[in-house]
């Protein structure tokens, strides 16, 4: 959830940027950096290649970062919703244990 949260400000920051000259779109490799993170380790942010650079030297696409912000959403919801389930098999644990035998 941390890196979903993580990417989740990059790619505000890319929309809250899309009209910055010079600005260049930033991102995760969402992958990689899972594998990473199991490992303690920081997310390291990246240039996405092969965006379309306008004029004032900004790569930012709208259409692209928009699509992010729904999967990264849908992924959250996802991992919100395992964590949730987890914890109430852990919780029905507990009480079970407090009126067990």
């Amino acid at each position: 959830m941390d890196l979903l949260t993580a990417r989740q400000k990059l790619v505000a920051s890319n929309i809250a940027n899309a009209d910055t000259p010079g600005y260049k779109t930033k991102d995760i490799d969402f992958q990689f950096e899972f594998i990473s993170l199991a490992q303690d380790a920081q997310p390291n942010v990246v240039e996405p290649q092969g965006l379309v650079v306008k004029s004032d030297g900004n790569n930012v696409n709208m259409d692209r970062e928009a699509r992010l912000l729904s999967e990264n959403a849908l992924r959250f919801n996802v991992a919100s919703s395992l964590m949730k389930s987890e914890l109430k098999t852990i919780n029905n644990a507990i009480q079970e244990g407090k009126t067990g035998p």
